[in-house]
């Protein structure tokens, strides 16, 4: 039997991001169905399907073999510390389970065309680009959303392309914009890079609304995000691909738990500490869309 493919999502407590997972989880599910694979899909936190609920669904009563996909765009602490221990967990609920982990979806030339497409049906051609991360105190993660920027901006026509991050690292949506401003932008699309609706993505329209009301001379718009689309779905699939033939090429030149970067001297050879995740245990499902 094929190694089963587990889908593993940080979670959130919007239904549109929810929905949009599940659609995904759908779409993968129906991509594998031709190769005989099983995918199933859950969530670390925040919402449900639990990931121990999908782990469960895969294993159905025998040992198994797996390979989890962390629907991450760049390896912060979550791709790198929260998810494998949520599998370690299940090794202790499941005896005989192994799996293996492939790496997460970003960079990838799939994301790029993505990301002008989104900005294409947000404004007219050729506008300044501010393209949004998540943000995170990883540096390595941080650098993976600006090379994203840069990629983009390479054989495009945008004027400038410019790099913000909705929380954790600067610059900030503000900032960001502020400098597509002074640079001489004038039409500035505002790419959110995040896979699915959520509580972030939303503050970052808000953010570069309450910037356009306050410029009324300028004109920004803001793009959609990834969303659940065969190009995802595809993407997933060709990393499950790469997990089973060994093919996994995470980058660790830049890691900051391998290398002694300024300021981050001390995570080198840090033990991972995953932060409890609630959501892990079975009468914890109340609160879910909370």
């Amino acid at each position: 039997m094929r190694p089963a493919l587990l889908l593993a999502a940080h979670g959130t407590r919007d239904e549109a991001g929810v929905a949009a997972f599940n659609a995904l989880a759908q779409r993968v599910g129906d991509l594998a169905a031709g190769d005989g694979t099983r995918v199933a899909g859950g969530f670390i936190e925040l919402s449900p399907p639990p990931l121990r609920e999908a782990v469960a669904t895969l294993v159905n009563g025998t040992p198994a073999n797996m390979v989890a996909v962390p629907l991450m765009l760049s390896a912060a602490g979550h791709a790198k510390g929260d998810i494998p221990a949520a599998l370690a967990r299940e090794r202790t609920r499941h005896p005989g389970l192994t799996w293996s982990y492939a790496r997460p979806l970003g960079p990838h030339p799939a994301l790029l065309d993505l990301l002008a497409a989104r900005i294409a049906a947000a404004g007219s051609p050729g506008p300044a680009v501010l393209v949004v991360g998540r943000g995170s105190t990883d540096p390595d993660a941080n650098a993976d959303v600006v090379k994203t920027t840069r990629l983009l901006w390479e054989g495009r026509d945008y004027p400038l392309a410019e790099t913000a991050f909705v929380s954790l690292a600067r610059p900030g949506v503000t900032e960001g914009l502020e400098r597509c401003r002074l640079l001489g932008a004038r039409r500035i699309v505002v790419a959110r890079y995040f896979l699915f609706p959520g509580v972030l993505p939303d503050r970052v329209a808000q953010q570069a609304s309450e910037y356009a009301t306050a410029h009324p001379d300028l004109d920004i718009s803001c793009a959609d995000v990834l969303g659940d689309c065969d190009e995802i779905a595809a993407l997933v699939y060709e990393r499950y691909h790469e997990a089973l033939s060994g093919d996994i090429r995470m980058n660790c030149d830049m890691c900051v738990y391998r290398i002694a970067m300024p300021g981050f001297e001390h995570r080198v050879g840090e033990p991972q500490r995953p932060h409890e995740h609630p959501h892990d245990h079975p009468h914890d499902h109340a609160h879910a869309h909370g």
